[in-house]
């Protein structure tokens, strides 16, 4: 919106009073019920206060293993999250004036997402009639929104008033009740950002005003999975190692692995390489790190994966700051549509700003004590600091170690409240033998349950099915018997 200067930029020889009813162009449908020509109840937007969405209660309940698409909830913020990755808002200012406590509670809910940390929201009651008189002596903040469930006239001639007072460069968002696609139409016309209905949820909310700040000239970033383990020895890297070869050779999609485990690090063990460069002269200077000298420190594991290595030396001590952690990974994710990072069994600020900012986590545990309290801590914490995310995925990783007490996968899964995503038994010889090869277990074993099983958390974590093998025609058989 702009400020008067000679002319109102909201007048378009538009009047308050005239009719808005439905519209027959259906280019445009905005989302939930079909516009009509009155203005319906509707729901509130979220939940009673301080209680989170209850749409959201439904991520923290356990998913079977193995599933893929069978909780329409998962599936919904999935989606979400896949249409609009990990950009995360610009440092701004947003003002929030609502009508309902129950709006302001959505919002609030929506400013603890891990997308919007670096900005400040303020929630002031009172809607469109409170901002107004804000911003008489005073500077409109660089977002704003406001909340007005009043009919089309009385709300248009509102925003008409906010026009004289609303700075240059300033974007607002309109919370209005009217689902009506000829009102829509001239909000945008008269200089709104965005006018959004009920239902709306947090999530949706993070993503429209993060769609106000979309740089198209700013680079790709592809999705960060990190691994983590509950405890030492737990087999988190073997997990991470075959999920990041089945995503690229199974699934067919580019991905990089990055081994953060600096000095014991086995990728490179497990992939059968040994670079000169790898992932620590990246960390020792993350400003050089460009395509090109990326490109030549990583290592090729095949026709789509990558592997930036540890050096897994003693040698140096990694005094790291966590902020060359930070800067590494996010050039890595503009390298390939799936970054898989491989962390170390330890707790430092960089390790827990990874956990906290990468779109998926999968932490790998044994079915012991040590691993369930670990695991209750870790997942405990991302679900505090990542509301609307989905939770952590579980694996349960050397299942079946004879003689060994350990507690059953379900009562496992039912004290985090969540089903593990994968079990995988106690199979020494099988993973031995990989790792002594240096391979995967899709090339030493293909068919092997515990290989088809990964295959399928690798199509969980991607959102990507497995692509279907071309039949030869009777034409290229009989070709190939001559």
């Amino acid at each position: 919106m702009r400020a008067q200067s000679g002319h109102d930029p909201f007048d378009l020889q538009f009047e308050a009073d005239d009719d808005f009813g439905p519209s027959s162009d259906a280019d445009w449908r905005p989302a939930g019920p079909a516009p009509s020509e009155r203005r319906e109840p509707v729901e509130d937007y979220s939940p009673a206060p301080r209680r989170r969405a209850e749409a959201f209660d439904d991520l923290d309940a356990p998913r079977p293993a193995g599933s893929v698409g069978d909780n329409p909830v998962h599936d919904m913020i999935a989606s979400a999250e896949a249409a609009f990755g990990d950009h995360a808002l610009p440092r701004i200012t947003i003002h929030a004036f609502i009508e309902r406590p129950r709006t302001g509670d959505m919002i609030e809910h929506a400013a603890r997402d891990r997308r919007m940390e670096r900005t400040s929201v303020t929630v002031r009651d009172g809607g469109l009639s409170a901002a107004l008189l804000a911003y008489q002596n005073q500077p409109t903040p660089p977002l704003l929104v406001v909340e007005c469930c009043a009919a089309a006239p009385e709300l248009l001639a509102q925003l008409d008033q906010l026009a004289e007072v609303c700075d240059p460069g300033s974007k607002v968002v309109v919370l209005g009740a009217a689902n009506d696609i000829a009102l829509y139409r001239e909000l945008m016309r008269r200089g709104v950002s965005e006018y959004l209905v009920p239902p709306l949820k947090p999530l949706q909310f993070v993503r429209s005003v993060s769609n106000l700040y979309a740089d198209p000239s700013a680079p790709f970033l592809g999705r960060q999975i990190a691994f983590c383990g509950a405890k030492g020895g737990v087999g988190v890297s073997a997990i991470a190692h075959n999920i990041a070869y089945a995503i690229s050779e199974g699934l067919g999609a580019n991905a990089v692995l990055v081994d953060l485990d600096l000095p014991f690090g086995t990728a490179g063990l497990d992939f059968n390489q040994d670079p000169l460069q790898g992932v620590a002269d990246a960390l020792g200077e993350p400003d050089r790190l460009d395509p090109v000298l990326m490109d030549r420190m990583m290592a090729r594991c095949g026709e789509k994966l990558s592997l930036f290595a540890a050096p897994a030396s003693l040698d140096d001590d990694y005094n790291i700051p966590p902020e060359a952690f930070e800067e590494v990974t996010q050039k890595v994710r503009a390298a390939a549509p799936f970054v898989i990072l491989d962390l170390p069994h330890v707790w430092t600020a960089w390790k827990r700003r990874i956990l906290l900012s990468s779109d998926d986590l999968v932490i790998v545990a044994t079915p012991d004590l040590a691993s369930l309290r670990n695991t209750k801590n870790l997942v405990d914490l991302v679900r505090r600091a990542r509301p609307n995310d989905t939770p952590p995925r579980l694996v349960l990783n050397q299942v079946g170690v004879p003689g060994r007490p350990e507690i059953a996968a379900k009562d496992f899964g039912e004290a985090l409240g969540l089903i593990p995503a994968l079990v995988v038994p106690f199979e020494p010889k099988l993973f031995g033998q990989a790792a002594n090869n240096g391979q995967m277990l899709a090339e030493l074993a293909p068919k092997a349950k515990t290989t088809e099983a990964l295959a399928q958390l690798a199509q969980q974590i991607s959102r990507r099915e497995a692509p279907v093998a071309q039949k030869s025609s009777l034409l290229a058989g009989l070709l190939r018997r001559k």
